[in-house]
């Protein structure tokens, strides 16, 4: 099949494509700015390779939804599976040669992934925090449970008062354990009433149902033990 021929002009026995960056270069140095234009490419370079690193990190159907060449969605998987950093550098100096090719509807359609992906982190974080705000306002005082109850009248009070006792239970060790854990700096230990409320609150605020709060490592198991 034969291919459609690129539009373009030859200069000094070269071929030369609308639009490639030689074809901006040339055209840039008959209006009389080679120093700047040269510099604008070199800047415009830049940023395309930067932004083919930025989609390394961008999630799988904000990816797919852009649509890129299967050929730059292949040197990206590629560059996701090297390791070794000159080949990872060389890999992304290809990307970015690659990225150059793209059309400026592609350009900006991977922009607005990665935007849609940042504005959906900074709203999970916030979420999480509101989370996390009333957790420990319910467990600290009995008068949160007024006011949450005004807001999400759908909750179960009855699963909520116990989550909350338990929660203050595990935080509060007698005897012995508590002196170990005072004289050597400890936080409260921090049991699954504690994750569970947690789930709780934050399944009524909206937040993604079985979405959990990192932990510090080894909790898991010593809450097992006492929740026995």
């Amino acid at each position: 099949m034969s291919r459609k021929p690129k539009k373009g002009y030859f200069v000094r026995g070269q071929f030369v494509a609308e639009g490639s960056e030689m074809d901006i270069q040339l055209k840039a140095e008959l209006k009389g700015t080679p120093d700047a234009s040269r510099t604008d490419l070199k800047r415009e370079s830049d940023e395309l390779q930067d932004l083919g690193k930025e989609l390394l990190s961008l999630r799988t159907d904000l990816f797919e939804a852009v649509g890129l060449p299967d050929k730059l969605v292949d040197a990206l998987a590629e560059a996701k599976r090297i390791t070794n950093f000159e080949g990872k550098r060389r890999q992304m100096q290809y990307v970015g040669k690659l990225m150059r090719k793209l059309e400026p509807e592609l350009v900006q359609a991977a922009r607005q992934a990665l935007e849609e992906q940042h504005k959906g982190s900074a709203s999970e974080k916030l979420s999480l925090h509101l989370a996390e705000h009333w957790r420990d306002r319910l467990i600290a005082d009995d008068e949160a449970l007024a006011p949450w109850m005004a807001e999400h009248p759908d909750t179960d009070t009855q699963q909520l008062r116990a989550l909350v006792r338990q929660a203050r239970k595990d935080a509060t060790p007698a005897g012995k354990t508590a002196n170990v854990q005072v004289s050597q700096g400890l936080a409260p230990r921090k049991g699954r009433a504690y994750r569970e409320l947690f789930q709780l609150v934050r399944e009524h605020l909206g937040g993604a149902a079985g979405a959990e709060e990192e932990m510090p490592e080894g909790e898991d198991g010593d809450d097992e033990a006492r929740d026995d």
